[in-house]
């Protein structure tokens, strides 16, 4: 190995050089120069380590420094791959040679071990092994699915028998989460959908001087279908991403751990509450959704349009049925029962770091989408089947 000149080092560039000794099986590094950021080094540390690799490996690694102009984080940062290196091949490493700060920057970066999946991983992976992961990935969510409907299917009977162990706080606190508070954006988000619907049919009602028929649209177009739907879609970006992350955090900090061992359900304690209060909250902001509807229907109706308040009012009620309410009121219960199983699963499958974290809410989101989308699909088939 070709050592490199460490007593009289370039004016801002970082040496490293290989100290000759009479030990063979003792080696000593020294670092001079400046090693901050912005500076050059004479040696990555990559062609370092690789030139140990390709000659005899000592059997101790001494770490030390002369003429040191300066250094920052990346003299440690270096200074860890060579401890890594050493780690791996068995190599014993002293660094009593090297600064204090040095010494003590490089104890508190090994006082913690990294978590497994703290780090993403940069290597590249083969097409077909993407679509092996993916599909493992499926078969092991679908499991973990049928196993988490079960437990809160024994959560929900615990319940039912007055054996469920949450507190009655939670649940207002989740019911408060869930309804109330939902609200402004509910209102928003509805009231422009009951508009955009109004004026979609009026483009082509209008032309046949049909535009009371508005009314028929956005009534059942927004009873039937886009009130319930609009919700789940808020309730799942706001509330059901929420509670990923909630959950997710709580199993970070081993909060979840310390239920099981204080023998408490996690299901019943943490699942059951946001699961009751989600199915109890949706249908209430359904309906109110639907009225917010058309409430937004009538104004575009109304302000653009020779009809009346009274017209319009008449002819929704002509329209749209009891039964028309009771599929949107199913539709938003079976949207409630998906958002909170994705979002608490997801929640309670959470690794244990902060990038999980954000993982697991975003997971929970595209989920609970995509379960809306297709159990809205299914029961809009299986209505139109049987003429409901």
């Amino acid at each position: 190995m070709k050592p490199i000149e460490a007593n009289n080092p370039q004016p801002g560039v970082g040496a490293v050089g290989l100290i000759p000794t009479d030990n063979s099986a003792q080696s000593i590094l020294q670092f001079s120069g400046a090693w901050v950021h912005g500076a050059a080094i004479a040696k990555p540390v990559e062609a370092l380590i690789a030139e140990f690799d390709s000659a005899q490996k000592p059997r101790r690694i001494l770490l030390q420094t002369r003429n040191l102009t300066g250094w920052d984080s990346r003299l440690p940062t270096y200074l860890i791959k060579i401890i890594d290196w050493c780690r791996r091949e068995g190599v014993e490493v002293d660094a009593s040679g090297l600064p204090e700060g040095v010494q003590g920057l490089l104890k508190l970066a090994r006082a913690v071990p990294e978590r497994t999946d703290a780090r993403r991983s940069a290597h590249g992976v083969s097409l077909l092994a993407d679509v092996g992961k993916s599909v493992l990935a499926g078969v092991q969510d679908a499991k973990g699915l049928v196993y988490f409907i079960g437990e809160a299917m024994l959560a929900g009977w615990a319940l039912l028998r007055g054996k469920a162990r949450f507190r009655p706080v939670d649940m207002l606190l989740c019911i408060q989460d869930a309804g109330p508070s939902a609200l402004p954006i509910v209102t928003l988000i509805s009231l422009l959908v009951g508009l955009i619907l109004a004026f979609v049919g009026a483009v082509q009602l209008s032309m046949f001087g049909a535009q009371i028929y508005i009314a028929d649209l956005v009534g059942l177009g927004t009873v039937r279908e886009m009130g319930a739907l609009m919700t789940a879609v808020i309730m799942s970006g706001r509330t059901g991403a929420a509670y990923a992350a909630q959950l997710g955090t709580m199993n970070v900090n081993s909060e979840i751990d310390a239920l099981k061992t204080m023998g408490i359900s996690p299901m019943e304690f943490l699942v059951l509450p946001r699961l009751s209060a989600l199915i109890l909250m949706m249908p209430l902001l359904a309906l109110y959704a639907n009225l917010m509807g058309m409430l937004g229907g009538a104004l575009v109706t109304v302000s653009a349009f020779d009809v009346s308040w009274l017209q319009y009012y008449n002819e929704t009620r002509r329209a749209v049925q009891l039964h028309d309410f009771t599929v949107g009121l199913g539709k938003s219960v079976l949207f409630a029962v998906l958002i909170a199983i994705a979002g608490c699963m997801r929640g309670m499958q959470c690794g244990r770091s902060a990038s999980a974290v954000g993982d697991a809410a975003t997971s929970a989101m595209v989920n609970s989408i995509v379960y809306i989308v297709v159990a809205d699909s299914v029961v809009t088939l299986i209505c139109s089947r049987f003429g409901i």
